[in-house]
């Protein structure tokens, strides 16, 4: 009887024990800082870290809005053919007006990840007289200077000022090729034509550095990746990637 006695009791030990642990990890009275926690008893490692919060990203990989300002991998210098995007919108624009002869205007200078681009960040909303001076003949209008600027601008981590000033730096940097200059009729293209029309007016802009943007098979505008510092040209796959896929494009004139 004492040899089966002795085996049971350590048995008998080590339920008590475990029960023990179970009660006193069910409440919290008494309890320590030390304590474990069921599966944590065995090495008492202590709860993994919550993460923080990322910002809200759309379900497309799109925008996130909030990002800190000045955090991004480069720009995208969108450069909008004013007869093709006012076919898009119906003449209600600015830049619309009959009788501008507007070709390429700058529709804006965007921040962008790899994947995504950042949107609506902190800073001024509302950009100063002095700085709209210097969007003064880069932007079509005030009214487009002053969207661009809380929606993309916010994001660039500069002031104001010196966004648009950098917009006008992007914008002389890009040679407009000689069919788009002032052409007096409507013309028709592939979206590669585009391509290589740019290319050629721009010895350093390469394949994979840009994309053509349509809408309802009439041209928009063109898209073209840059450095931060705004000296290169630079590859942007997912630009690319979102480009224009019709065979064929219609190029109309300026009104």
């Amino acid at each position: 009887m004492r040899f089966g006695f002795m085996r049971i009791a350590p048995q008998a030990a080590i339920v008590a024990f475990c029960a023990g642990l179970f009660l006193g990890a069910a409440s919290p009275v008494g309890a320590k800082d030390d304590d474990c926690i069921l599966d944590n008893c065995a090495d008492k490692r202590p709860p993994a870290a919550v993460p923080a919060p990322v910002p809200q990203t759309k379900a497309d990989g799109g925008f996130r809005a909030n990002a800190p300002s000045g955090n991004f991998d480069f720009y995208v210098l969108a450069l909008s053919w004013s007869p093709g995007f006012c076919d898009n919108v119906g003449g209600s624009h600015d830049q619309c007006e009959p009788g501008k002869g507007l070709g390429f205007v700058v529709h804006g200078l965007w921040p962008q990840y790899e994947r995504g681009f950042p949107s609506d960040c902190d800073g001024p909303r509302s950009p100063s007289r002095i700085a709209l001076e210097r969007a003064n003949g880069v932007f079509p209008d005030e009214r487009l200077a002053r969207y661009e600027w809380r929606k993309h601008g916010t994001c660039s981590g500069r002031s104001p000022s010196d966004y648009f000033a950098d917009v006008s730096r992007a914008r002389e940097a890009v040679a407009i090729p000689a069919p788009f200059v002032k052409p007096t009729r409507e013309q028709t293209f592939t979206p590669i034509d585009i391509e290589r029309a740019f290319y050629d007016a721009n010895p350093r802009l390469r394949p994979g550095m840009m994309a053509v943007s349509c809408r309802r098979n009439v041209f928009e505008e063109v898209r073209i990746c840059m450095s931060k510092d705004l000296r290169e040209f630079r590859a942007c796959p997912e630009i690319v990637q979102r480009g224009c896929r019709q065979r064929e494009i219609s190029v109309p004139a300026p009104l």
